[in-house]
């Protein structure tokens, strides 16, 4: 017998990618459990499952960077409650993250994508449940967008959770109107913009010498740092909340277009998100 949860929850991490760098992904989580019935006629309570594997997830992998551990030229240093992690890209620019252990994932893997991430989930999330169950298939999804989107990475120091980690991201899509209908040539071309981009707040560039930009700050879970080319950035003068990224949007398409109303939707992952008319 088996049971299924579909879309069970969202993740939303970054990950470094070998030749794209710093990526920010959203994935749906789908669960499927092989077992036997226990007296209630049940293989587990879904109240307990969805429970369970959230907290997991939230644990373990949601909002925080997810590194290959196994990957070539690829360094972690684990001291003192931080964990800091070097890397170059394709080319020789440096990327570098240091930020508390629990920001940080490192899987025993050579890449990160959907199925290696799922088998690495897999048999620890066995161990959740109780004995009646055999075996857990984990599927990550990602959303199906028609139309543009794209991929980034922030962190939000005035956070009071976890969306105060430097380096978390999402896969987001994006709509524009003008005047009430839909743009999709500014869609594309702010989706390319923002293509694999790090969304970085003004006040916390610490450094931007030599063609990278080193952002700093402390959050209540601790100090953050992170260290990635400039050609990787797009600064924007607040905190990097969908909010203020929908209104930084407006704000710039308004000026091209002084004459018409704009009115974005940006999104922060799957399913959510903020409107902003200028």
């Amino acid at each position: 017998m088996k049971l299924f949860v579909d879309n069970l929850t969202h993740v939303d991490f970054s990950y470094l990618h070998p030749k794209r760098g710093l990526v920010g992904e959203s994935w749906a989580v789908q669960l499927v459990l092989d077992g036997s019935l226990d007296p209630q006629g049940m293989i587990c309570d879904f109240g307990v499952v969805k429970r369970r594997v959230k907290q997991w997830l939230d644990a373990h992998l949601d909002h925080m960077l997810a590194v290959p551990a196994q990957t070539p030229g690829l360094h972690i240093d684990q001291q003192g409650g931080m964990t800091e992690v070097r890397w170059h890209y394709p080319g020789g620019d440096l990327f570098r993250c240091r930020s508390p252990e629990q920001a940080i994932a490192a899987l025993p893997c050579t890449a990160i994508d959907e199925l290696s991430v799922a088998h690495w989930c897999r048999d620890q999330l066995r161990q959740l449940f109780p004995e009646q169950v055999q075996g857990v298939e984990l599927a990550f999804t990602t959303e199906s967008i028609e139309g543009h989107y794209y991929h980034y990475s922030h962190g939000l120091q005035q956070h009071e959770g976890n969306c105060q980690r430097i380096a978390h991201g999402h896969r987001s899509r994006i709509m524009i109107y003008r005047n009430g209908h839909r743009d999709e040539g500014l869609e594309g071309r702010w989706a390319e913009c923002f293509r694999d981009i790090y969304i970085g707040t003004r006040a916390h560039l610490q450094d931007k010498s030599e063609g990278m930009h080193r952002y700093a700050y402390s959050a209540p879970q601790g100090e953050f740092e992170l260290e990635l080319p400039a050609r990787c950035c797009y600064l924007i003068d607040t905190e990097s909340t969908v909010e203020q990224i929908a209104a930084h949007l407006a704000q710039q398409i308004r000026l091209d277009h002084p004459q018409d109303e704009i009115v974005v939707r940006a999104f922060e992952g799957i399913g959510k998100g903020a409107i902003a008319i200028a």
